[in-house]
């Protein structure tokens, strides 16, 4: 049986879980509820700024909705597959589908919460 490691706050400092193209199935695309990713890059200058607003997004829908990430340099494939021409760029998923795509949301709570709940608005 393979294990899936997820990446977490203790193992990677970081709040918001990093998904990988190992774990992307199970979590996202098999994963329960609305699910937002953030495809993103360590070396991003906007991934950076958004990445505490994500992290206040993340905990005021986390009885809702799931965040992740996933860094494009290491998962490159996974990147590719969804077609990110830039990042930040979030995609929401609902039952392995996705239902929603933003590229370079500007780094307010306002936005962020927007782009990562809208999508699922219709569909409760």
């Amino acid at each position: 049986m393979k294990k899936f490691q997820l990446c977490s706050e203790s193992a990677s400092g970081d709040a918001i879980p990093t998904v990988t193209t190992d774990t992307f199935e199970l979590l996202v695309l098999n994963g329960d509820g609305p699910i937002a990713v953030e495809f993103m890059s360590y070396s991003c200058e906007h991934c950076r700024a958004m990445e505490t607003i994500l992290e206040r997004v993340a905990a005021m829908v986390k009885s809702k909705e799931k965040v992740f990430k996933v860094n494009i340099v290491t998962d490159r494939e996974l990147g590719d597959h969804y077609g990110i021409q830039a990042t930040p760029t979030l995609i929401m998923f609902l039952n392995g589908k996705k239902v929603g795509l933003v590229e370079g949301p500007r780094p307010t709570v306002s936005s962020i919460l927007t782009a990562v709940t809208q999508p699922f608005r219709s569909m409760r």
